[in-house]
């Protein structure tokens, strides 16, 4: 995520020709509308049965294609190549697996009994995986618990992507803490214990800000610090709501919100925009930064003394929507009912595929659907005409056995038949986010959550601190 996403990344994805052959390995009736695939892609579907399909869909990624020994997200999935990186586990990408079985389940699309079962067993698998004082690595061997290096240095303990996997863990506990099964307990008993685990602490190396990777062989030598504006903030939020492992309020003054330079005065397309994105000045990073931490995190009415985070991420989206439709570039294809980037997998200028952190800075013509999709709760009527664009106007071209394809660009007639995980897996917690507001309460219901929360100083409308 953030750069280091679009640079490591970069270099470890394959740089070959797209096909369009589609896997038949899914476990789900393919002939069975209710989960997804339409008898007829060129049927008109109400505006619920698209968000029904694409939740659906969304949540095929993790349970059909979940790597076969751990039943954790798989990093990637490739349409045109399924034994691609088959047993490569994504530790955040896996936390986002998490909270979308729970929207499955709330919602019946997989059973409570099969779904507390698959989440045992991956739950299991991460007591016995590899830790870094208490964090998992970015990637993990899903055949073994090992360590997978995600860069030469880069193969240790990444506590932004443990943040994004215990903000899954903390949803699954409080979904089943009160239950009068024993296996469900057991089951929240198991998130709890492995959340509790993690040694926030120690990634400040003693300093008033939090570092993102810790290597037995490399130390802190990455030296990557935690500030906003970028998708980090849960991680702060989780380090001061931790019962053993604690951060002050400094360390998140200091860090996150570099002493209040975190905030702006500056606006475009006549919205203000709240926070300084990095790296982006006077416009807005790419659209996971307003997700990945905000599955759990209400911004709605969120406050601490220098950020108003439901302005912040839902001006984010607003923004990103009048780049797309004003379109600067002039890129074929890019309009009121096309629009949304985000780190994804991209085109490059050969025609093969890469990957890039796609933005108003980096912007290559590429429409990644999970940065409009995921935007439901603060964009709802672009989102909704996008999702409509996918799944009415243009269903055989762009949605795929798991839901919406990854990436496509209409003005090279592009679209890479693949996923990535973490990309999916913002798309059903955000859009039961927007109707129900599900994984909001139960997050933000979490005592252990709220109270990390108002020790850092924040201020929240909806949930009365």
């Amino acid at each position: 995520m953030i750069m280091k996403d679009f640079f490591k990344i970069a270099a470890l994805s394959a740089t070959i020709l797209l096909s369009y052959n589609c896997s038949s390995s899914s476990d789900w009736d393919v002939n069975d509308s209710s989960v997804g695939i339409p008898q007829n892609p060129a049927t008109v579907y109400t505006d619920s049965q698209i968000t029904e399909m694409v939740k659906k869909d969304a949540l095929k990624y993790f349970w059909d294609f979940a790597q076969s020994n751990s039943k954790l997200a798989r990093e990637r999935y490739h349409t045109d190549n399924p034994s691609d990186d088959a047993n490569t586990v994504t530790t955040g990408g896996s936390g986002f697996g998490l909270m979308t079985i729970l929207v499955g389940i709330k919602n019946g699309y997989v059973s409570q009994a099969d779904a507390v079962s698959r989440l045992t067993t991956a739950l299991d698998f991460l007591q016995t995986a590899n830790r870094f004082h208490g964090a998992w690595p970015h990637w993990i061997n899903g055949t073994n618990g090992n360590v997978l290096s995600f860069s030469t240095m880069d193969n240790g303990g990444d506590l932004v992507e443990t943040a994004f996997l215990a903000q899954g863990l903390i949803c699954v506990r409080e979904y089943f803490k009160n239950s009068t099964n024993a296996s469900e307990l057991a089951l929240a008993q198991k998130a709890d214990d492995l959340w509790k685990g993690i040694e926030w602490k120690w990634y400040t190396k003693g300093e008033n800000t939090l570092y993102w990777h810790w290597s037995p062989n490399y130390d802190f030598q990455m030296n990557m610090k935690l500030q906003g504006f970028d998708e980090t903030l849960i991680t702060y939020i989780l380090a001061a709501a931790s019962p053993d492992y604690s951060i002050e309020k400094s360390v998140y003054q200091n860090g996150w919100a570099r002493n209040g330079a975190i905030k702006t005065s500056g606006s475009q397309f006549g919205i203000p925009l709240v926070v300084n994105h990095n790296g982006a000045t006077g416009t807005v990073g790419p659209m996971f930064w307003s997700h990945y931490s905000f599955l759990g995190l209400d911004p709605r009415g969120l406050s601490d003394e220098y950020v108003n985070y439901g302005d912040a991420t839902t001006n984010h989206a607003k923004v990103m929507f009048q780049y797309c439709v004003s379109n600067p570039k002039g890129w074929q294809g890019y309009n009121s009912k096309s629009w949304g980037l985000t780190a994804s997998y991209s085109r490059n200028q050969d025609g093969t595929t890469g990957y890039s952190a796609h933005q108003p800075n980096n912007d290559l013509g590429i429409i990644s659907p999970t940065a409009a999709i995921s935007n439901m709760p603060y964009t709802p009527t672009e989102s909704m005409n996008f999702l409509r664009f996918l799944y009415n106007e243009n269903y055989s071209k762009h949605v795929g056995i798991a839901g919406p394809y990854d990436a496509y660009s209409i003005q090279y007639n592009w679209v890479t038949p693949r996923y990535l995980a973490i990309d999916q897996g913002t798309i059903a917690p955000m859009i039961e986010n927007h109707q129900s507001q599900f994984l909001w309460k139960l997050f933000m219901n979490a005592p252990d959550v709220r109270q990390g929360l108002i020790k850092l100083g924040f201020h929240s409308t909806m949930y009365g601190f």
